[in-house]
């Protein structure tokens, strides 16, 4: 797969850019500001062969967490040179048939941590206070004032499952209220502040009054907190996922809900959630006066959003305007400096031996003087950016696709 994409000294609206899931027009702005005005936005996700219809011609194509991209979709996309999640999640990518195919995939780890965070905060300090049951009461026009079961947050144990960018935040944060912070995570991780790490995630959940999630989709966290781990909660616990639906076993946790084992529970991500706001929802846990229900909101405010569409935006225009890779989630990362005065060639290629040996004797070959040349490797991908004094021939992406090992190859300016 090879594309010769339009160079800095020609129309950078030539280059198609593709937009779904309503990714905020902060984004827009950023690739707009960069020389990108050929992009196209969407409300909703794409599936299937709407995809790829829809990828005809496109560059670089940015979504959400419903968009599949699935490799049926990769092989379709003989154009495509990058996708950008605008979003924490990247499992909604067949990572490994993006590499490839040559595409780098970016994604926002940070953007959005503390609106999630804050959501989780918020979230526990309503169920220890039993605040949904007495708002559903009131709205039916009951008045039900009790300090029964209702608790303050400070000096309860938080357990977090999963210390990434989200758990850190929300471990910070929840000191700052007089919280006792513990946390699993699968690597050892560096404590922020007074919290400490556990080893075992059933002690963990044994000693948490509040349990919240925050792993991502990995086999190894698919239906982790199963009956066994819910039945290893705390009594009386309250329970949170603002993680990934399929971490939870929904019917379990209903058990659990309506037996009494769990005093209370904040759902936010769900095995199968609807593409879009026109879909109907449903859920097991419907009709439980213990459980709030989000619609996967997590990162879903206006700062995040205005946050993230930036973030991924610049790293689109990066990579398109110098080669740049570094946060690239299934790619060499690369950080490039722009040469003025430099031609410069992008190859992406199979990692094994000899593939930068034989570009060289072709550039010798065509007696091409490089400059510069930048090689990083990844798993089964290599990607080696090379700087020439002189223009490129007008042949060279053909004779880099004529070898054997080349996903892709581009003359970037």
């Amino acid at each position: 797969m090879n594309d010769h994409l339009p160079t800095h000294s020609l129309d950078k609206s030539k280059i198609s850019i593709l937009l779904l899931e309503g990714i905020h027009n902060s984004a827009v702005d950023v690739l707009n500001a960069a020389g990108y005005t050929n992009v196209r936005t969407l409300p909703k996700a794409i599936q299937g062969d709407e995809l790829i219809a829809a990828l005809e011609g496109v560059h670089f194509l940015g979504i959400r967490s419903q968009t599949q991209v699935t490799s049926h979709v990769l092989e379709h996309a003989s154009k495509l040179v990058a996708i950008g999640c605008f979003c924490i999640g990247t499992n909604q990518v067949d990572l490994g048939a993006a590499a490839r195919a040559g595409v780098a995939v970016f994604n926002a780890p940070y953007s959005n941590t503390r609106s999630v965070a804050e959501l989780v905060l918020g979230e526990a300090i309503m169920l220890l206070r039993g605040i949904v049951s007495k708002s559903t009461k009131a709205h039916a026009g009951v008045w039900f004032k009790s300090a029964a079961n209702s608790n303050e947050i400070r000096g309860k144990t938080l357990g977090i499952v999963g210390y990434g960018a989200i758990g850190t935040q929300l471990s910070v944060l929840a000191e700052g209220l007089g919280i006792r912070v513990q946390y699993y995570d699968v690597v050892k991780k560096l404590a922020l502040g007074n919290a400490r790490q556990v080893t075992d995630l059933h002690e963990l959940l044994g000693t948490s009054d509040i349990v919240t999630l925050h792993v991502p989709a990995l086999a190894s966290t698919q239906w982790m907190i199963d009956a066994e781990a819910i039945a290893a909660c705390k009594p009386g616990a309250v329970f949170i996922n603002a993680s990934r639906g399929n971490v939870v076993v929904i019917e379990a946790l209903k058990a659990a809900l309506e037996s009494g084992h769990i005093r209370g529970a904040a759902i936010d991500v769900f095995p199968k959630e609807p593409g879009s706001n026109a879909e109907p929802f449903t859920s097991p846990l419907q009709g439980l006066d213990n459980v709030i229900l989000t619609p996967h909101i997590g990162g879903s405010t206006l700062e995040a959003q205005v946050n993230i569409g930036v973030e991924v935006a610049e790293k689109l225009a990066m990579y398109s305007d110098n080669g740049t890779t570094i946060t690239a989630v299934n790619f060499p990362e690369v950080a490039l400096p722009s040469q003025a005065g430099k031609h410069r060639i992008l190859h992406v290629h199979q990692n094994k031996p000899g593939v930068l040996s034989e570009i060289n004797n072709l550039f010798s070959e065509m007696k091409l003087n490089i400059s510069g040349q930048y090689l990083q490797t990844r798993g089964d991908v290599g990607y080696v950016v090379m700087d020439l004094d002189g223009p490129a021939p007008a042949d060279i992406i053909a004779r880099l696709a004529a070898m054997p090992m080349t996903l892709r190859s581009r003359i970037l300016y």
